[in-house]
């Protein structure tokens, strides 16, 4: 008797032993299975939902630019809770003097917004992953037009995915307009037909414009006389002749002493975007972007309209321009992860309600169909410009090459010494052309 209880007993501790080890194997795997099959699909669920990623990510842009990239940061979260996405963001100076030593220290953003500018400049120096091997699985390209795909390609690398198309264009106050004596910007005008506007504008106390940004309107200048600003394969610039540098700069220098446009100093002494003149109604209208269209309305009290930058041949000196691309780092060691997330910028409706073309008008065919009823009638208007643009404008042709940025700097700084008379247009279209072949490698 005394020896079946004690078998008994030995039996009933075996069970509970085996018990025991069940628990720890199911706290381990984090479940409370019995069986093995149950055991093997808790992993395979635990692989699919993915191990706990944190990427960080970098962007340029003014405050309501961060307000909405935060809520999409947050919306992608919450659809993948084993993502933490850690935001860089800063003005656009302040931008690219935190990007350079990261660079240099190979500690770069997983995902880094890129600029057609600087593109080049960090594909050639390696510091861009190839995004080419993502198309087609982490990110959809099927409703996205090839041609705007190729706007990030750099020999033969994909280094940006494009977000967004832009087109130049002027953003003026018909109000304004109507009063210093003008009905309407026609669709086409010259350039002397611009500076007779803008006389009108400064004869009655206004200024028309706010300047141009050299580097952009001189390559517009110069593309609607057969030029490029770079030749194509970025080995120097891509106009030989100096008189149409001479020519665009005498333009710039004249609008400045007629007081039509403002002095770089005046400019330079503005606080913020929401004193520029424009914006309180002293002025006629700006040149920039088609994406800034939206934000000059929201800053300002008026109403503006769309027109297209001066000149003859406007088809040949309009071009679509990626707004800005999403690049993923080389040394980054969640590539793929940092692909989805473009994906889900580019490709997700929910998320391009929040963006609502702030970078551009949406690249997927499918997005901008879907969100026509949530943008606003200023949003609706950038929409319709840039599709008129894309059937009024010549390709846009290779990114700027390495270097580009201190090429805009002198360019920048030789403008302003030419609005002020310190340097005449003849003096600093050879100053230039030695200093950008230089930079260029020449």
């Amino acid at each position: 008797m005394k020896k079946s209880l004690l078998v008994l007993l030995g039996m009933m501790m075996v069970l509970w032993l085996a018990a025991c080890s069940g628990d720890d194997s199911s706290e381990d795997t984090g479940g409370d299975t019995d069986d093995t099959s149950e055991e093997t699909n808790n992993d395979s669920d635990s692989e699919a939902s993915g191990d706990q990623v944190t990427l960080r990510i970098a962007w340029w842009g003014s405050q309501p630019r961060h307000d909405y990239t935060m809520e999409v940061i947050e919306l992608y979260e919450e659809q993948n809770p084993n993502v933490t996405i850690e935001p860089e963001y800063a003005s656009w100076d302040d931008y690219w003097q935190k990007l350079s030593p990261q660079a240099a220290a190979n500690e770069l953003p997983d995902i880094i917004q890129m600029d057609l500018s600087y593109i080049s400049q960090y594909a050639e120096n390696g510091q861009l992953a190839d995004l080419e091997q993502f198309l087609g699985s982490e990110i959809d390209d099927s409703n996205i037009a090839e041609n705007t795909i190729e706007g990030g390609r750099i020999n033969d690398g994909l280094y940006g995915f494009n977000l967004g198309s832009n087109a130049l264009s002027f953003h003026y106050n018909p109000e304004i307009l109507a009063e210093i004596g003008i009905d309407e910007i026609p669709e086409t005008y010259s350039w002397d037909e611009y500076q007779e506007m803008a006389q009108q504008a400064a004869d009655a106390g206004y200024y028309f414009d706010n300047g141009m940004q050299a580097d952009v309107f001189f390559n517009y200048y110069l593309r609607q006389n057969g030029a490029r600003l770079y030749a194509e394969d970025g080995s120097g610039l891509g106009y030989d002749d100096d008189q149409l540098f001479v020519d665009f700069f005498t333009i710039i220098q004249e609008q400045v002493e007629a007081e039509a446009t403002p002095t770089p100093d005046f400019l330079a002494q503005l606080a913020g975007p929401e004193d520029d003149p424009v914006v309180l109604g002293d002025g006629v209208g700006i040149f920039q972007w088609s994406n800034q269209f939206v934000g000059l309305e929201d800053m300002s009290e008026h109403t503006f309209a769309f027109a297209t930058p001066p000149g003859e041949n406007l088809e040949d000196g309009l071009f679509l321009k990626p707004s800005m691309y999403f690049s993923i780092s080389e040394n980054s060691e969640q590539k793929e992860a940092a692909a989805a997330f473009i994906d889900f910028w580019v490709n997700d409706v929910e998320a391009n309600k929040l963006i609502l073309g702030d970078r551009g008008v949406p690249v997927s065919s499918v997005v901008q169909e879907e969100i026509a009823d949530d943008v606003s009638e200023a949003q609706q208007a950038v929409f319709d410009y840039v599709a008129w643009a894309e059937d009024n404008s010549t390709p846009m042709g290779a990114p700027d090459p390495a270097g580009a940025g201190e090429i805009i700097e002198q360019l920048t700084n030789l403008s302003e010494q030419i609005s002020y008379g310190e340097i005449t247009p003849e003096e600093a279209a050879e100053y230039f052309r030695t200093q950008a072949e230089s930079i260029l490698g020449n």
